[in-house]
């Protein structure tokens, strides 16, 4: 069934835009129209790609026919249809991936996930890696003279060991009927949701390590929990519901007594992002955005101290799919709704990528085709893990 609202596309000219600019250059011309938002996967009707795009071995359009053969016409039992080797499908199937592409990637790149947004890809070629680091440099640093050599500087071994790398994906399939009857939208609808599957997917393996979860934190050889309640570092603590900025000066605090492991000196973090659940969203707005400070003297109920609001510089970052996690975990959702986070996220985590969602075409002829009526067959992956980096970066607070 055809879709009324879709834009109306010049598939002639697509053609020929093919046939003067090249495929490579057509799909980079589509990839920035899908990109824009100036054409958009609904508008685009497979079918009449198919009858525009398809062309046999001398380069000249048999499109209408190859999609009327779709529908089996028989006549003494055999079935008519023209071979397929001197037909061309290249432009079809690959015009037709870019769109599905982009429908996938609508579906995984929303706003909604934050995580996302929050935490940096890093790139790498293994499966879990051993990641050096530098002790740090002591206070012991003395005058050089002039003439004088230089003091050797010594390192000791410190490294972090991120998790092995996980891959997931899914197998998406255009038959027959699909091009023959022209359902389009169905096409789209599958891609988004296989991108937005993936998308939650990792949403959720970030979220998992971000509130402590998920624990892979490894240094040194030795795996400790991402949020500590003593040695070798404290970075959480109780009883500390967020309701004004006393709570985030709590928070605050608790950094300034996180050493640098290697020289006990104070961790070098500027704290810029606050992650709340949904229940604090007016409640951390309110602290952001005051303009003054009104403080009752401890001495007296009538003196007060009226100051301009201290707490500036933060970012806020709300995630729904933050509280459904740590309920998920055990959390009663009543609690739950008071845990809330403060540090430098881009820090404290990162998300180990060896590829990022990526989609692979079926040659053709393949097997599916002939026993299911497969015509077309995209394969979309990815592979990574979400990994502490470095917990002292961050603190969580919550209300037991």
């Amino acid at each position: 069934m055809r879709n009324r609202n879709r834009k109306r596309i010049n598939y002639s000219e697509l053609g020929r835009r093919v046939q003067l600019d090249g495929l490579g250059r057509t799909c980079q011309f589509l990839e920035g129209a899908l990109d824009s938002g100036s054409m958009a996967p609904m508008d685009f009707s497979i079918q009449d790609l198919a009858e525009a795009l398809i062309v046999d071995s001398h380069g000249q359009p048999v499109g209408p026919d190859w999609v009327r053969q779709l529908g089996p016409q028989k006549s003494g039992g055999m079935l008519l249809m023209e071979a397929s080797s001197g037909v061309s499908l290249s432009a079809f199937t690959n015009i037709t991936g870019q769109i599905v592409y982009s429908a996938m990637m609508q579906g995984y790149q929303q706003d909604a996930f934050i995580a996302q947004q929050l935490v940096p890809n890093i790139p790498t070629r293994l499966s879990g890696e051993k990641i050096p680091g530098i002790t740090g440099l002591y206070d012991s640093v003395e005058e050089v003279n002039p003439g004088m050599p230089f003091p050797e500087m010594g390192f000791g071994e410190d490294y972090t060991e991120t998790p092995a790398t996980t891959k997931r994906g899914f197998i998406i399939s255009v038959d027959k009927e699909t091009i023959f009857f022209d359902r389009t939208s169905q096409v789209v609808q599958r891609a988004g949701q296989v991108g937005e599957v993936l998308g939650r997917k990792k949403e959720k393996l970030l979220w998992d390590v971000i509130a402590g979860i998920t624990n892979n934190y490894k240094w040194r050889g030795t795996t400790y929990n991402t949020y500590q309640t003593s040695t070798p570092w404290i970075n959480t603590a109780s009883g500390a519901e967020l309701l004004d900025w006393t709570d985030l000066d709590t928070a605050e605090q608790l950094f300034s007594n996180i050493l640098e492991p290697n020289t006990d000196e104070p961790i070098v973090v500027e704290p810029d992002t606050v992650v709340i659940m949904p229940k604090k969203r007016h409640t951390l707005r309110q602290i952001l955005g005051a303009s003054q400070l009104r403080v009752t003297s401890p001495t007296s109920a009538i003196t007060q101290t009226i100051a301009p609001n201290t707490i500036q510089g933060y970012s806020s970052v709300e995630s729904r799919f933050a509280y459904r996690r740590i309920i998920s975990s055990g959390v009663a959702a009543a609690d739950a709704a008071n845990w809330w986070f403060l540090g430098n996220f881009k820090k404290a985590f990162a998300w180990m990528e060896n590829w990022p969602i990526t989609v692979v075409q079926a040659p053709d002829n393949h097997e599916a085709e002939f026993k299911q009526d497969i015509v077309l067959r995209w394969k979309a992956s990815e592979r990574g893990i979400a990994a502490v980096m470095n917990p002292r970066y961050v603190v969580k607070m919550y209300q037991a």
